[in-house]
Parts: structure tokens; C-alpha cells; sequence
């Protein structure tokens, strides 16, 4: 599966939040205020890789995701994990530490969530 960029993305989060949506509906949920036309093809270049798919009404289009969110945050994060931390998720958790993106107690819930998996 392939990187989306940072538009493709913000219009995913967009059609897995409404779950199915025509272009029009869609651009209130964007962050950054784009043209209609713009949006339109950012989500036929989506249909393209394969990440949705239309219903047809008439000349008009309803979109859907074909690629649930967690499937692909799970390859974004493998992706960067491999790329910028040697494979290592230890090393990733340790980058987020170091900068003070993570508490103590959240690095405690997620050594329980792990715990918890594991029985």
C-alpha cells in the first residue's frame, strides 16, 4: 500500500469520518478550504490507487472508502518505524520519550496494554 500525501490523507480522514460522500460534502470537513475542483481530483487520484470507489447518481459521484483507517495507519507507522528507526519500535517509543511527547503514565498504560495481550 502507498503513501498518501498530506491532501490525499486530510480527504481519507474526511470519507472515513462521513463513511460515504459527494465532493461537496466532503469539503467542509477539510481543514484547509479548497476549491471544489481540487478536492474532486484528489479523490478520483484516490479511486486511481485503489483507496476508494463511487456509486454513480446521474453525472455525480458518491465516494467510499475502500481502505479502512486502521489498516492504513498500521502501514504508515511499519513504514516509519522501518525507515526512521531502524525497525525498532523500542527506538520509536524512546524518540517520543526523549522529546516529551509520551508521560510516564501513558508509557505505564501501554506496558499494561501489552501485558494484557499477552495472557
Amino acid at each position: 500500500m502507498q503513501k498518501l500525501t498530506s491532501k490525499e490523507e486530510e480527504v481519507m480522514r474526511a470519507l472515513w469520518k462521513l463513511e460515504k460522500a459527494f465532493v461537496k460534502e466532503i469539503l467542509p470537513e477539510l481543514e484547509e478550504e479548497l476549491h471544489y475542483n481540487t478536492v474532486s481530483t484528489i479523490v478520483r487520484n484516490l479511486e486511481e490507487k485503489n483507496f476508494v470507489s463511487h456509486q454513480a447518481f446521474g453525472k455525480t459521484h458518491q465516494y467510499f472508502p475502500l481502505i479502512n483507517q486502521e489498516e492504513y495507519s498500521k502501514t504508515v507507522v511499519n513504514s516509519t518505524t522501518q525507515k526512521f528507526f531502524e525497525g525498532s519500535y523500542k527506538n520509536l517509543v524512546s524518540f517520543f520519550a526523549k522529546e516529551e511527547k509520551i508521560s510516564t503514565k501513558e508509557l505505564r498504560e501501554i506496558i499494561d496494554l501489552i501485558e494484557k495481550n499477552k495472557s
